[in-house]
């Protein structure tokens, strides 16, 4: 072990041990955090590292009355932390501290850069601040070091498929509508089903048991636990998004230590939680200028490859219609945290053509289905189909079809679809000489589920389980990969009630005649017997004809706002808030005939659902989420493991049997 490093696999801490003097400084963070409180002689270890992942160290010291913070210094199992000096941040603190305080004058935040541990075990960390007037304050802690299990065959590739709020739920519902039941046994198996590996997966973050995307995404692939909101950093007490202390993604360990590539996918906006979580760090998820310009920037420490997605509001230079980019969610690290990590310093500007950028790098654009098909598989590619967020499957397959109006009403009509995004990406990563790690979210599986529109988010299911065919097959051909299909948390407390009792056009007939509940509930609403078996009619695009056939899946939510239900499929979506509606518009008729909330549809039937929380809109749960493997490696998944072991099962999968070099150069 070197004194200057300290590693990877650290357990996160969640508190502060401290031994304090009369009349000395208090130390009132400590990070990587422990669950120990003041003055405690035990300290949980709760941080962990694989042995060479780099993280941050972090302390905010807070001094006596008149007197300031004279020296910082960071120390592992006894030893002085060397690698440079700490970094001193004394301005653009938040205005309280943990515990509701003003933030005292002279209170400094104090960070090591870029560590790292190559030896396994459990490690102290011990940080000791001295101020002025020469008293000294002490804070203790511990973080653990992995080392990777396993030999024999190593997995070359990794592609890891997330829907994103997706439960048993969702999977069990898109099964019963894409294949039906005979006689209580399923006709077919989604993609998914079709996996040897299962486990439970629990997605609690590091500040709540209900997680939001940004920790649900991070949580996997860093190995620790990150605070909602906030995406490959820990809590800080400063105000800047970008400055928060950070722990080594996924992309970021298996490019430095194994030269993989990294590809991103999603049907969001590419700046949102999911995406970022595995490439950008920030303490702010909605900081988007910041985002897509670190996907650019620190593509050298990512080996960013494939990016596709939407979001060119924020690859626009500002002023032009659609563009969102802005100086106030722009980032600019400092001098020592840029070179802790070998990042770019970046820049507050707002006027850059990120695309352009793109280009010059080498990376090829496509901006529609038929110019990702056309895309060479031996460059680099750029793929954004939209301003914000893509179109729900529904709408896609709609305006294929030509029985919705809304690709045409978002000026998008040749969207491609997340199967066919797939396996584009994998045509560009099959390239990768060391291997690639490549994440595909279906996204609106969660935006759907939070806008309690069942149809959408079934057929988002869908379109996601083909996706998921798409990796598998490519796994069979490419033995040495390794596929992962999972969820970063459960969106609605989503469950399937049963089908209705009507055909669809007296449904359809019930949920105009304002009627309420004993029109809508009573007399339709099938249980147990009289759910039966609803069955959807699939066409050739592998969809259903309709998702109003007679009899039709009902679906209700445990975590549900105030809605209005008539059980038919809605012509439109809600409005989306992430889209750039200001003028100057991008869209040519949008957001013309979209509903704000799901109160202000259905409303002919008069049935209002009353929710379990506040507002109109669906919450995550706590639940746990399905997990399922196949290819190399698969078998590391069993049980009911918490979101952070994928991280080390990923990696053992990739560096079993052959040890190399992880120590970061200085």
């Amino acid at each position: 072990m070197r004194p200057s490093t300290i590693s990877s696999l650290t357990l996160l801490l969640l508190g502060v041990a401290s031994a304090q003097v009369e009349s000395a400084p208090r130390i009132t963070r400590l990070t990587p955090p422990s669950a120990a409180s003041a003055g405690s002689e035990a300290v949980p270890v709760i941080s962990r590292f694989l042995a060479g992942q780099r993280f941050d160290l972090q302390a905010t010291i807070v001094p006596d009355a008149g007197q300031a913070v004279a020296a910082v210094a960071f120390f592992v199992d006894g030893l002085p932390v060397s690698r440079g000096a700490p970094e001193r941040i004394d301005r653009g603190l938040v205005p309280s501290l943990g515990d509701g305080t003003p933030t005292p004058t002279g209170t400094l935040v104090a960070s090591q850069r870029g560590v790292w541990q190559e030896r396994a075990g459990i490690h102290e960390l011990k940080v000791v601040a001295r101020q002025s007037d020469g008293a000294e304050a002490e804070a203790r802690g511990a973080f653990a070091v992995d080392l990777p299990e396993g030999h024999g065959p190593r997995a070359k590739n990794v592609i890891l498929l997330l829907g994103d709020g997706m439960g048993i739920a969702h999977r069990t519902a898109a099964r019963i509508v894409a294949h039906g039941y005979t006689q209580g046994k399923a006709n077919g198996l989604l993609a998914m089903d079709t996996f040897p590996h299962v486990a439970l997966v629990r997605t609690a973050s590091l500040t709540s048991i209900v997680t939001d995307s940004a920790p649900g995404m991070s949580n996997y692939v860093t190995g620790n636990k990150a605070a909602n909101s906030e995406e490959g950093v820990w809590p800080d007490d400063t105000l800047d998004p970008f400055d928060n202390p950070r722990v080594e993604y996924l992309s970021e360990f298996l490019h430095r230590t194994r030269g993989t590539q990294l590809g991103l996918v999603t049907t969001a906006d590419v700046f949102d939680a999911t995406p970022a979580a595995n490439a950008v760090h920030t303490g702010s998820r909605g900081a988007g200028t910041g985002i897509v310009d670190q996907y650019f920037d620190d593509r050298g420490l990512t080996g960013l490859t494939v990016l596709m997605g939407g979001g060119r509001k924020w690859f626009t230079p500002a002023g032009l219609p659609g563009s969102q980019r802005a100086a106030r969610t722009d980032y600019v690290l400092s001098e020592a945290l840029a070179s802790g990590w070998g990042a770019a310093r970046g820049a507050l500007n707002p006027g850059r053509d990120l695309v352009a950028d793109f280009r010059a790098a080498g990376f090829s654009y496509a901006a529609t289905a038929q110019e990702l098909a056309a895309a060479p598989g031996d460059r680099p590619l750029l793929g954004l189909f939209a301003w914000g967020n893509m179109n729900a499957a529904y709408d896609k397959i709609g305006g294929r079809r030509g029985t919705s109006p809304v690709v045409a009403e978002f000026g998008l009509t040749d969207q491609p679809m997340l199967d066919e995004m797939t396996a584009k990406a994998l045509a560009v990563l099959e390239h990768a000489p060391q291997g690639f790690y490549l994440m595909v979210e279906g996204a609106s599986i969660d935006k759907q589920a939070h806008a309690m529109d069942s149809d959408r988010w079934l057929l988002e299911m869908l379109e996601f389980d083909r996706a998921v065919a798409v990796a598998k097959a490519f796994a069979e051909r490419h033995p040495e990969t390794l596929v992962i299909v999972t969820a970063d948390h459960e969106t609605g407390g989503s469950s399937i009630i049963g089908s209705s009792r009507l055909d669809a056009a007296t449904l359809a007939a019930r949920a105009q005649s304002g009627g309420g509940s004993a029109a809508l509930r009573d007399g339709v609403v099938g249980s147990y017997d009289e759910a039966g078996f609803p069955a959807y009619g699939m066409l050739a695009d592998g969809y259903p004809q309709s998702m109003d056939p007679d009899h039709k899946l009902l679906i209700g939510y445990g975590a549900n706002g105030d809605r209005n239900e008539d059980w038919a499929a809605n012509l439109r979506p809600l409005i989306d808030g992430q889209q750039p509606m200001a003028a100057p518009s991008p869209f040519p008729v949008f957001p013309r005939g979209y509903l704000p909330s799901p109160m202000a549809r259905g409303v002919a039937g008069a049935f209002k659902v009353t929710g379990q929380v506040e507002g109109a809109s669906a919450v995550h749960t706590g639940a746990d989420v399905p997990l399922s493997a196949f290819g190399r490696g698969s078998a590391r998944f069993f049980g009911v493991m918490d979101n952070t072991e994928l991280f080390y099962k990923v990696a053992s999968a990739v560096l079993a049997g052959a040890r190399s070099r992880t120590t970061p150069a200085d």
